[in-house]
């Protein structure tokens, strides 16, 4: 569990008390405890609080808070306060904020204008975090750290160009491997001296966002940025582990977030905890992919749900409150895929700036007398009565989907082939196929150990790290089944093509080579026709976005394009490899194909779906102690049945006994001990 002084699913969220005077303290305190709130995280944004000036620190305020709330039966998860430096800090050393990426100078203002690679910043933080750590590392009411906020955005400052020319060298070592890397003799690029690279922005190389006329200084500099901001992390949990050994320490992510790395990130967070804040017409399934991302990244470690709102956001086009029965749902929807805890942004709603209509816990009005606040008020009382059973429960999926954010961030730097191809949604079509066939699987990272699944999927693999397709063939070899996509395997880590035929290194276990890749516009299609019926596949489906134009060589043709100058060349293939098999999808298509397909292919290597269930019913299972905690989770508005099999189990929200068909009320959650299943 992430901290045994609170062994139970974690109740709370973000607060700001400092923004409040006494009185609203006390009644915050009093309706904490209606709630069943337990955890706190405070300090977000108190630097200038607690920093008022350069040699002055003031923590009177924060002591009597986190004693207030321990008295009160809150634990607190204590942040460091640098997700926004003070105003005293960027009049006084202007290098403490950012160059943006039009070469614009920043002034004091925002949140996240701090310039990574100042050594001012870097020094009043790493010193902050410690004074914090030493101050408050023996309080009963410390459960977690809290590193900065939500780290994110690039700088393109001149301490951060000499930075980055520092780990250039320390990457490349030598000019020449560097020329040799970035491709540099086309348009004349060649550099003789450090000192001539400057960084990649709209005053260089860069416009309009992930246009880029040289991939490979673009895609380094994002490794850079993502590695700098890091290093800021770094300092800060050095800092609070040189007095606080025995607290986890953490910073809170954002899914999908494209600008940095989580998997190398998250080597360095002793627990991960992310920020969930879906819109109303966000798929549940992309909702449940970003979970199973954020579980993936510690392999299958739980997570902190950090925040999420009770009921609207105030930052997106359009605002939509959370309909009854929507965050418990959704707050379930966490847990079930991984959550050991569930925290809100915020607990009471600011009266002023820019967050003054992001919900809370307790509203503008004040009392406990709301919807949102009845309904946080029940859930409270659930995840108390659930206590610690789910706590430390893991999933135990046989299918791992691979994600990339070097890949991602390739594909959005690519001068080709199709502006329409994004890799989320990509990944996402392929784990939405699984979802809707209540089949679970894993997102994990390029350097996971594929033999622990039985089906690896790749999606648009674009670019394969050195010794990949190394382990994807050792993975064939040995029985096991691999799926990859159109536009894979065509560079290396540097974006350089690996030439003699795509899809590179991937060529030898795909058994094909890919001559050329048709670009389909909006609203144009293709089919992939069948050869011959397979089991849940006959007939033909659309594709589009891409049309990859293969060869085989050694591997079996499944099905063809149907239209089109390419009508009758490959669009699905199979070679067989060692004991496995190898598969390559040359195209997008559409919904129902994939289904299908991966019935098809679960159905071979004895994965079989954990119910019986008609959309809108989603299901996950978490196993502890031998045990299996089966969630079923409804979306829709009416009430939904589903097959759960002959074996008893016991609904631990409920109370009741049940098998066979079971009935999930409208937005309902059923939570069910019995037997593991598939296992």
């Amino acid at each position: 569990m992430i901290n045994d002084k609170l062994p139970k699913i974690w109740y709370g969220g973000d607060y700001n008390p400092e923004q409040w005077e006494a009185p609203e303290w006390a009644e915050d305190e009093r309706m904490f405890k209606l709630a069943g709130i337990d955890v706190a995280t405070i300090n977000v944004f108190s630097w200038a609080l607690i920093q008022p000036s350069e040699d002055t620190y003031d923590f009177s305020t924060l002591d009597e808070l986190i004693d207030r709330l321990y008295k009160n039966g809150t634990y607190v998860c204590l942040a460091t306060a640098t997700g926004a430096h003070p105003a005293w800090m960027a009049h006084r050393y202007p290098e403490v904020t950012r160059v943006d990426v039009q070469g614009r100078k920043r002034k004091f203002g925002g949140r996240h204008n701090s310039n990574p690679n100042s050594p001012v910043f870097r020094k009043f933080a790493a010193k902050l975090a410690g004074k914090l750590a030493e101050r408050y590392k023996d309080h009963p009411g410390l459960v977690a750290w809290h590193v900065s906020n939500e780290f994110s955005g690039y700088d393109y400052s001149e301490q951060s160009a000499a930075a980055f020319r520092v780990w250039l060298q320390e990457r490349y070592g030598t000019l020449d491997t560097l020329n040799k890397a970035w491709n540099t003799r086309f348009w004349g690029h060649t550099f003789y001296d450090w000192e001539e690279i400057v960084v990649p922005n709209e005053l260089s190389e860069e416009w309009n966002g992930n246009r880029t006329n040289f991939q490979g200084i673009s895609l380094d500099y994002r490794r850079f940025m993502s590695n700098s901001l890091l290093e800021c992390y770094k300092l800060e949990y050095n800092a609070i582990k040189e007095h606080s050994t025995n607290i986890p320490v953490t910073t809170n992510l954002m899914g999908f977030y494209p600008e940095l790395d989580y998997f190398e990130w998250a080597k360095h967070l002793d627990v991960i905890s992310w920020d969930n804040y879906p819109s109303l017409d966000t798929p549940v399934s992309l909702t449940a992919m970003t979970h199973d991302l954020m579980r993936g990244l510690k392999n299958g470690q739980p997570f902190m749900l950090m925040e999420q709102t009770p009921s609207q956001q105030n930052w997106q086009p359009y605002n939509s409150l959370k309909r009854p029965g929507v965050m418990r749902l959704w707050s379930y929807q966490a847990v079930a895929r991984g959550a050991d805890t569930v925290l809100f942004f915020q607990l009471r709603r600011s009266i002023g700036a820019c967050e003054k209509y992001h919900g809370a816990v307790i509203e503008h009005v004040g009392h406990e007398h709301t919807r949102v606040f009845r309904e946080c008020a029940e859930l409270g009382k659930e995840l108390e009565q659930l206590g610690s059973q789910l706590l430390d429960a893991r999933g135990q999926a046989e299918i791992g989907i691979i994600y990339d954010w070097e890949n991602r961030w390739a594909l959005d730097l690519s001068s080709g082939p199709s502006v329409a191809l994004d890799y989320v949604n990509e990944v996402h079509k392929y784990y939405d196929a699984l979802y809707q066939q209540n089949i679970e699987a894993d997102m994990i990272s390029v350097e996971e150990n594929l033999s622990k699944y039985k089906i690896v999927i790749a999606p648009v693999l674009y670019m394969i790290k050195p010794g990949f397709a190394a382990k994807v063939e050792a993975f064939v070899q040995a029985g096991g089944t691999f799926i990859t996509t159109y536009f894979s395997g065509i560079v290396n880590e540097n974006d350089l093509v690996t030439v003699g035929g795509y899809p590179g290194e991937l060529r030898k276990v795909l058994g094909i080579w890919s001559e050329e890749i048709d670009a389909l516009l909006p609203g144009m299609s293709n089919e992939l026709v069948m050869n011959k019926e397979w089991g849940a596949l006959s007939t033909s489906y659309t594709c589009d976005l891409l049309c990859d134009l293969i060869h085989p060589e050694g591997a079996e043709v499944l099905a063809q394009y149907g239209t089109d100058f390419y009508k009758g060349m490959p669009a699905l293939t199979v070679n067989s490899f060692g004991e496995g098999k190898a598969y390559y999808v040359a195209t997008s298509p559409e919904a129902r194909f994939l289904q299908g397909f991966l019935a098809n292919l679960c159905a071979e290597q004895g994965i079989q779906p954990l119910v019986s269930a008609p959309a809108g019913i989603e299901s996950v299972q978490r196993v502890k102690d031998g045990m299996s905690y089966l969630f079923l989770l409804n979306h829709t508005e009416g009430e939904l049945s589903a097959d759960i099999g002959t074996a008893v189990r016991t609904d631990i929200l409920g109370g009741e006994e049940l098998k066979g068909t079971v009935v999930v009320p409208s937005r309902g959650v059923l939570i069910l001990k019995g037997a593991l299943l598939n296992g």
